[in-house]
């Protein structure tokens, strides 16, 4: 079997983190599986593709519970996870397409992650049954008990 791992351990510029990913790489060493030389960063670049294509079927799923277009937290994690894995693999490769795709991904997701965690705390929750209310709602949708002002 052909070893067509990469390694370079001595690259001046590598910082620390790339170091000890390379030498995990190097350990790992690369097996050909069904006619794909397969390493520790095609690993991490397939499972990128994997958790990014994933988030389709998240955001498929709660909008068909709900019958109205959900886009859930969940969406926003696996989008911002899967473009990191494939930014990742992107820098490793050195590709200039990779790097400029995902290089700026994460800027949406973390800005409605945080956006969505805000207003998640302005809405009320009803001490009466617990639902919680839309933000600024000064009624309980499912009981009808008043807000405290």
């Amino acid at each position: 079997m052909r070893n067509c791992a990469r390694v370079r351990l001595c690259r001046p510029d590598a910082s620390g983190l790339m170091r000890e990913m390379e030498l995990l790489a190097q350990v790992v060493g690369s097996t050909r599986l069904i006619g794909i030389d397969w390493h520790f960063w095609k690993v991490v670049g397939w499972v990128g593709n994997v958790v990014f294509f994933s988030r389709f079927f998240v955001q498929w799923w709660a909008t068909e519970k709900r019958k109205q277009v959900v886009v859930p937290n969940s969406f926003w994690w696996l989008s911002l996870i899967g473009s990191l894995c494939l930014l990742a693999y992107g820098l490793w490769r050195r590709d200039s397409v990779f790097i400029f795709a995902y290089a700026f991904t994460w800027i949406p997701y973390i800005r409605n992650l945080v956006i969505s965690r805000r207003v998640a705390r302005e809405c009320p929750t009803c001490a009466t049954c617990g639902t919680d209310a839309p933000p600024r709602a000064c009624f309980c949708p499912q009981c009808g008990v008043k807000f405290a002002a």
